[in-house]
């Protein structure tokens, strides 16, 4: 099975951390920023790292986005419309799925309308999940899945702790589903059984609604 090829375009804070992410999952980075430095930083982990304007079609073109599995546009602060243009440009190449990022709901707009599939807003996103952080902090990590479902990362409360999930009974109690455990440094339990005893320094990785994870902490 050959590897995943993306190419991420822009290094700033956002674009270099996701460049280093997907190349330890063993994808296939193209790194591109204007800036030399940015450049010969992210060379040292990336497949490939190209200094060249993303606005200018022929330069872009050289990338070839039509053969890339994932087009990433992460120019954020430095340029709205250079964003804005390498977007409508990789699409235009054919690029079969374009990722951009966004700085506000406008700028998010406009490439929704020049042909993203997909628009994230990094920092808004992040905010959001800090929150859920700093209010309950046995939680450790956030994911939304669409409007009301999120995925939850929650230290096991110490109420929980010697207790089976079963005897727990948190989908009727709080609407809480537990999907898996995470315990030290073992694998994840994908199927925890209702017998299924609560460890000190448990992980419990759990779907439903943010509003009954954050109920399920403070009433335990």
């Amino acid at each position: 099975m050959r590897e995943q090829q993306a190419i991420v375009i822009g290094l700033g804070q956002f674009g270099f951390a996701l460049a280093r992410a997907l190349a330890h999952r063993r994808v296939e980075v193209l790194a591109v920023d204007l800036r030399e430095d940015r450049v010969r930083a992210a060379s040292s982990f990336v497949a490939e790292a190209a200094c060249l304007d993303a606005t200018d079609a022929d330069a872009l073109a050289k990338t070839m986005p039509a053969r890339r599995d994932l087009c990433i546009c992460a120019i954020g602060d430095e340029s709205r419309d250079a964003s804005i243009v390498c977007t409508a440009l990789l699409r235009q190449m054919g690029a079969p799925q374009v990722i951009a990022r966004a700085n506000d709901d406008l700028h998010a707009r406009i490439l929704t309308l020049v042909g993203a599939h997909k628009v994230v807003n990094p920092e808004r996103e992040f905010g959001e999940r800090f929150a859920s952080q700093v209010l309950h902090r046995g939680i450790i990590d956030i994911m939304h899945l669409g409007s009301d479902l999120v995925i939850s990362e929650v230290r096991a409360p110490s109420a929980f702790i010697g207790r089976t999930l079963g005897e727990l009974a948190l989908p009727r109690r709080f609407g809480v589903t537990v999907v898996a455990l995470r315990r030290g440094d073992q694998a994840a339990i994908t199927t925890p059984d209702p017998k299924t005893s609560i460890a000190e320094d448990d992980v419990m990785v759990l779907v439903a609604k943010e509003s009954a994870v954050a109920a399920m902490i403070e009433r335990s």
